[in-house]
């Protein structure tokens, strides 16, 4: 008995020990090192997922570095080798919008505040995206002016299967990707992985894994660098990175039916001749659609259809619209229980079919929300 009261007392002290660590452990490293403002994103167990918490920590300090005359450049990484970020934390947001927690509106706002700060940012702004990068990752690296990818880069917008849509300023970014692979990965959810996230159009620069550190050292080591300076310094590391250059782009035999096959007017008419085509691509694209939300694929076909023409910030006041709408649906809380939580992966989508999703709920998923749409 006394065996197994101290085998639950020593079991207590590791939890609580544990918990003292991880609460002593900030989910953002804020740092100084020279004349540069370095933010390590500290979440690794769980592929630095971006919670509120990390927002309420980026937001200010990227304030305050923008207009500090000892800060020349921002860099910004992930810890723990496997990610950059993978995304936000989106069961968080689920639990909120299932009980009316404000936090359902809050995370969405406070996010796109901040994306659209990263996307005007006044100073270099250079993310190390050496890992997974989806969702929310992309949304703290694409807008900013230097994306250097690696060899662990992956890339993914995978919103649509689990109900909602590619948000964090996918609405910009996607459609200015050439031809229609912005729609094609928005709408798929396609993964790019290494130097193919730099052949698409994603990151600015590739340089290997091994070799980032010590970019970061000279990033770090530049002295009132201009734009041209950190260019520079990029292109010289990208020369020297020699990895899979032989390679072609993963998409490259695809290009010309991507863009003939996406070109279609709506969501059911890229499915038609997806069917049509007959290809083995095209067959497994139609069947990549058929299991994502049908909503969901309408919200994003008009998101970056309109997305194309627009700012970023009237893209961000837009998806701050759809966001919302999606939290008062029903697809979003069951694709995140059928991909995230009970892993099922069979979703029971409402309405279940592309047919079914009528022009007007999608109008209504646009609509302005008066007093509560997002001010940039």
């Amino acid at each position: 008995m006394y065996f197994f009261r101290l085998r639950s007392i020593c079991r207590l002290q590791r939890l609580q020990a544990h918990m003292m660590s991880s609460q002593s452990a900030p989910e953002v490293l804020l740092e100084k090192v020279g004349r540069a403002g370095v933010i390590t994103l500290n979440r690794p167990k769980v592929l630095n997922a971006l919670n509120m918490t990390m927002i309420r920590l980026l937001y200010p300090q990227l304030k305050d570095w923008e207009t500090d005359e000892q800060t020349d450049i921002v860099i910004i990484k992930g810890a723990g080798g496997r990610a950059f970020c993978a995304g936000g934390d989106i069961i968080a947001v689920t639990n909120a919008g299932k009980s009316g927690n404000p936090l359902a509106e809050d995370f969405f706002r406070e996010e796109y505040v901040l994306n659209n700060t990263i996307g005007t940012y006044k100073k270099p702004y250079i993310a190390l995206i050496d890992g997974i990068t989806m969702g929310g990752g992309v949304g703290l690296s694409v807008h900013g002016r230097f994306r250097v990818a690696t060899e662990k880069t992956v890339f993914a917008m995978p919103e649509t299967a689990i109900g909602l849509f590619p948000d964090v300023g996918g609405g910009y970014f996607l459609p200015r990707l050439q031809g229609k692979l912005g729609l094609f990965l928005a709408l798929t959810g396609f993964r790019l992985k290494g130097r193919d996230v730099q052949r698409a159009g994603v990151a600015s620069h590739f340089v290997e894994s091994q070799k980032v550190s010590a970019l970061e050292q000279d990033l770090v080591g530049l002295r009132s660098p201009s734009t041209e300076d950190i260019s520079k310094l990029l292109e010289s590391y990208q020369t020297q990175s020699s990895l899979d250059a032989e390679k072609p782009f993963v998409l490259q035999p695809h290009l010309q039916d991507i863009n003939r096959l996406f070109s279609a007017g709506s969501v059911e008419g890229i499915l038609q001749n997806l069917n049509a085509d007959g290809s083995a691509f095209a067959k497994k694209q139609a069947e990549t659609l058929a299991r994502m939300s049908p909503t969901s694929l309408k919200i994003t076909f008009r998101q970056l259809e309109q997305g194309a023409a627009m700012s970023l910030q009237d893209v961000l006041v837009m998806e701050y619209r759809l966001c919302q709408a999606c939290m008062r649906g029903n697809d979003f809380y069951e694709g995140v229980r059928s991909l995230l939580i009970d892993k099922d992966q069979s979703p029971r989508w409402n309405p279940a079919s592309l047919a079914d999703v009528s022009d007007h709920s999608v109008d209504q998923c646009f609509s302005s929300l008066g007093e509560k749409d997002l001010r940039l």
